[in-house]
């Protein structure tokens, strides 16, 4: 019988320490994933913040358009208190960098939903390293702000760098109402040690 390789899977730590609003990301603050739970700043309690291009949700980075953060109890969260609306004024995106190891798998789970407001379909895409990695769509009919009906999705990458930068992007055009992000994870398959013989 052929002996089999099994990969353990273990999540990166996500620590809400984030880097703080109006910061920029430079290479000494590139470290582990963090707050995937976009929890810091913290947007007004019933409201959120319509964020443009430029400006920061802790280690998220607002890439292009705008963005809004909700704050707790505006509408339900798919973990903690806060999500992201990916289109704030306009269509908008987010990403984050992290430290990686060359040639490791990393899979990144995530919690969809969409603004309840607007078109009913809400679409949009995650990126790495700014390249178009997994579509994404999401439908709001009969959705509601205590009843967002959010999902999981998920996909893997092999990192190629020593730092990799995973994005979300809204391709809903001509809305303030746009796909909602939330609960991002980022686990590593660790390396599988040498099989034994017998």
């Amino acid at each position: 019988m052929f002996a089999k390789r099994i990969c353990v899977i273990a999540a990166t730590s996500a620590l809400l320490t984030g880097i703080g609003a109006g910061a920029t990301a430079s290479a000494q603050t590139v470290s582990r994933f963090d707050d995937g739970s976009f929890e810091n700043p913290r947007a007004t309690v019933n409201s959120f913040i319509d964020l443009p291009a430029g400006q920061t949700i802790g280690p998220w980075r607002v890439t292009a358009g705008s963005v809004d953060l909700i704050g707790a109890g505006f509408w339900q969260a798919a973990e903690g208190d806060q999500s992201v609306d990916l289109n704030g004024s306009n269509a908008g995106a987010v990403a984050q960098t992290f430290t990686t190891v060359p040639g490791t798998t990393y899979t990144v789970s995530y919690a969809l939903a969409g603004n309840p407001g607007g078109p009913a379909l809400k679409t949009g895409s995650a990126l790495i390293d700014g390249q178009d990695f997994q579509d994404f769509s999401f439908n709001t009919t009969g959705k509601t702000f205590t009843n967002m009906g959010y999902v999981g999705r998920q996909f893997t990458f092999r990192a190629t760098g020593t730092a990799t930068t995973i994005g979300f992007t809204s391709t809903t055009p001509n809305s303030a109402y746009g796909p909602v992000v939330d609960d991002v994870r980022i686990q590593a398959c660790a390396p599988c040690p040498p099989c034994g013989n017998g």
